[in-house]
C-alpha cells in the first residue's frame, strides 16, 4: 500500500507546485529574455525547480561527483539513460544546457510549457523530419554558445546495461568542433524502473561527470566510432554493467 500512496502524494505535489513554479518561471522569462540570450537565469531556476522533487524524497539521495570537470565552454553533453528520474537528477548539476527531449513532454501542462520557455529542443522519435529539425536546432544552440544534453541510447535501458549509442550527438560534436562531456548515472533504474510509478524504497543515486573529451580526440573518427568510444567510457562508471558483464 505504501508503495502506491507515496507516488500518489509525490505526483500530486508535483502537479500543484508546478502551477506556482511555472508562474515564477514566466516572470523570470519576461524579466530576462531581452538581455539573457541563452536563458541561463531561467535554466538555473528550472534546475532549482526540478531539484526540489529529489530534495523532498529522502529515499532518493543524490550525489554529484566531478563538477570540477565542467569548464566554461560549450559541450555536447551525453549520458546513459535508465529512468525518468535521470532528467531530474541531471538538473542537480546546476549547469546550463539545452535538453533534447521527446515532443510529448513539451505538451505536459506547466512543466512542458516551461521547457518551451527555456528553448529546449523537441524530438519525435522515428520521425526523420523531426530528427533533422532537432539536429538543426542543436546546431543553432551550439553556435549560440549553449551546450546541448542528449541521451544517445534513444530510450531507457530496462536492465541498466548501457545500450548502443546512436551517432547523432557525436555528429553534432564533430560538425561544431566542440568537446563532449560524458556523464554516468547510477541508481535511477532501481529508484524508478522503466514503466513503473510505484515507490521502490531507498536507493542512492550517483551522477558522475567524467573528464571532457576534446574535439581533437575524435576529429578523425566517424560518428559511429566516437559513439562507441564514449559509450565505453561511460559504461566503465555504470555499476549495472559491471555486475552483469
Amino acid at each position: 500500500m505504501v508503495d502506491r500512496i507515496i507516488p500518489i502524494l509525490f505526483l500530486s505535489f508535483m502537479a500543484i507546485s508546478s502551477m506556482v513554479f511555472y508562474v515564477v518561471a514566466l516572470i523570470i522569462w519576461l524579466a530576462t529574455v531581452l538581455f539573457d540570450k541563452r536563458l541561463y537565469v531561467l535554466h538555473y531556476f528550472t534546475s532549482f525547480w526540478a531539484s526540489i522533487y529529489t530534495w523532498v524524497m529522502p529515499p532518493w539521495s543524490v550525489s554529484i561527483e566531478g563538477k570540477e570537470h565542467i569548464g566554461k565552454r560549450t559541450y555536447v553533453v551525453v549520458s546513459n539513460h535508465q529512468s525518468l528520474l535521470d532528467i531530474l537528477v541531471a538538473f542537480r548539476i546546476f549547469f546550463p544546457f539545452k535538453w533534447v527531449s521527446k515532443a510529448e513532454i513539451f505538451r505536459i501542462p506547466f512543466i512542458g510549457w516551461n521547457m518551451t520557455l527555456n528553448r529546449y529542443i523537441k524530438l519525435t522519435r522515428g520521425d526523420r523530419k523531426s530528427v533533422r529539425m532537432m539536429l538543426e536546432d542543436c546546431n543553432k544552440a551550439l553556435a549560440g554558445g549553449s551546450s546541448v544534453y542528449l541521451f544517445p541510447e534513444g530510450t531507457r535501458s530496462k536492465t541498466g546495461v548501457v545500450k548502443d549509442f546512436k551517432p547523432g550527438a557525436f555528429l553534432l560534436a564533430q560538425d561544431n568542433k566542440v568537446p563532449i562531456l560524458p556523464i554516468a548515472i547510477n541508481g535511477t533504474k532501481d529508484a524508478l524502473p522503466k514503466k513503473s510509478l510505484n515507490f521502490h524504497g531507498t536507493h542512492p543515486i550517483r551522477v558522475k561527470i567524467l573528464e571532457e573529451i576534446p574535439y581533437e580526440t575524435f576529429k578523425d573518427l566517424s560518428p559511429e566510432e566516437t559513439a562507441a568510444m564514449v559509450r565505453a567510457r561511460i559504461s566503465e562508471s555504470v555499476d549495472q554493467l559491471k555486475q552483469e558483464a
